[in-house]
């Protein structure tokens, strides 16, 4: 793992002028989402000359005025510093991306398909399209977005096809790794990066749009053809998620053999070919990657004539849906079997702790299961409030964790923030109905809460 950056300390900021030549090659981003927006400040940070392009002008406005569009820690400060060095601009001009531009990341969202377990490739096409025919001279895209195996060859056709340049413009893959929560670290001090390329001009080009990041880290480089490129992505999250349900899985027996699987999953995690990282039993996983990652790998693969060899991805993604159904069973249980008028103070609506997505979220899942089951549901979160209600405005909202509280039949605790860890249970006991707790993260002591004169109640144990 690697360090934390320290904002204020570690990142020197040199004064820049537009006259004076960098020596290193402009890089545009083409979408400016998460991974977009991350990436452009990032390479700022590093000392590249960046141009951040989106086709949506609010965001592109917000981020000019130094407004992150997402919660994502510290990037907001990183963002400002990034502006006023005077190397970091947006615009949703793509003749000037390829005007100025060495190297293009295509950083645009690759969803789930309406109806479909495929990815959505609209954006990255739409993207490729748009750039391509402002590209008039030898230079090179990259694309990061996860997508299905196969898209290069597809992409790299469009772009010499449309592209003024031809077959001057040439196309690499570069996969992203970002945690939510931790992603300056995970682009400036990565644990690997990846080099899907065709040619030896095409590495050449990437390693000096991550110079930085090679020579001042050590940064491991792993340089592959293309097809390895696009599916070491898709794979690194099939298998976390593979992890993530198997002890999930176990938990399930646990729970009908009176097992403790939190016990388990320690014993399992001194096995060094095993290891503790993402062994930890609860509500599952969601988010804007891994849910949708296995099932458009699983679809492509079934596309290919492969579906046999990841089948078992779909029994990895019914596990994990069904966490979340068994932790409204285990509310239902505390409330005496019946949810009808039972007061629920649900604690979290991100998909995971330092974030405010709430794509796919088991939290958000959970807290609309309870309220269409007759609960009265009351939802904290600390950075996912506004998200929530724009999607479930028929949840009731609290302004503190205590606030949700007041009055409940039963505490859940859905995404496992700091804040929450640390409630004190004597304190929350004294504005609740009923000391009854459900514990979706494993994130509570147990011990501590009985103590407390609460029901504890967790997924997979006595």
């Amino acid at each position: 793992m690697t360090a934390t950056i320290d904002l204020t300390e570690t990142i020197d900021w040199p004064a820049y002028s537009p006259t004076e030549p960098t020596g290193l090659p402009h890089l545009t981003v083409i979408g400016t989402g998460y991974l977009g927006a991350t990436h452009a400040v990032c390479m700022a940070a590093l000392g590249f000359e960046v141009t951040g392009v989106d086709v949506d002008a609010d965001k592109i406005a917000r981020l000019a005025a130094g407004e992150v569009p997402f919660y994502e820690p510290g990037l907001g400060e990183l963002l400002t510093k990034a502006l006023d060095s005077g190397r970091l601009r947006f615009t949703t001009d793509f003749a000037e991306a390829g005007r100025l531009g060495d190297v293009h990341f295509l950083c645009v969202g690759t969803p789930q398909a309406k109806g479909s377990d495929a990815a959505d490739m609209t954006y990255v096409r739409s993207a490729v399209r748009e750039l391509a025919q402002h590209l008039t001279r030898r230079t090179l895209v990259v694309g990061k977005s996860t997508v299905p195996v196969g898209t290069a060859a597809e992409m790299t056709a469009l772009l010499q096809e449309l592209a003024p340049a031809g077959d001057q413009v040439e196309l690499a893959w570069n996969p992203e790794f970002l945690r939510e929560g931790f992603a300056i670290e995970d682009t400036m001090t990565p644990d690997r990066l990846v080099f899907g390329v065709a040619s030896a001009w095409a590495e050449s080009m990437l390693r000096a749009a991550f110079e930085p990041v090679i020579t001042e880290h050590a940064t491991p480089v792993l340089v592959t053809d293309l097809h390895t490129a696009e599916l070491v992505k898709v794979a690194a999250n099939s298998f976390l998620a593979t992890k993530i349900s198997f002890i999930n899985a176990m938990a399930e027996v646990c729970e009908v053999t009176g097992a403790d699987v939190s016990g388990l999953a320690k014993a399992l995690s001194y096995d060094t070919r095993i290891g503790g990282r993402f062994l930890h039993p609860g509500l599952g996983f969601g988010g804007g990657c891994l849910p949708k990652d296995i099932r458009a790998f699983r679809h492509r693969a079934e596309e290919l004539g492969a579906g046999p060899a990841v089948a078992f991805l779909g029994e990895v993604d019914a596990i994990n849906l069904r966490r979340r159904s068994r932790t409204v069973d285990l509310v239902r249980e505390l409330a005496g079997g019946d949810l009808s008028g039972v007061r629920v103070a649900a604690l979290g609506a991100a998909f995971k702790p330092n974030s405010d997505d709430i794509r796919d979220a088991p939290a958000l899942d959970v807290a609309a299961s309870l309220q269409r089951a007759g609960a009265i549901v009351t939802v904290y979160d600390p950075a996912a409030m506004d998200n929530a209600r724009r999607k479930f405005p028929e949840l009731a909202y609290g302004t503190s964790a205590m606030d949700a509280a007041i009055d409940a039949d039963v505490v859940v605790l859905l995404t496992e923030w700091v804040e929450f860890r640390e409630i004190d249970p004597a304190a929350l006991a004294a504005v609740v109905a009923q000391r009854n707790v459900v514990d979706g993260r494993h994130a509570l002591n147990p011990v501590d809460w009985r103590a407390a004169g609460w029901t504890y109640r967790a997924l997979g144990r006595p």
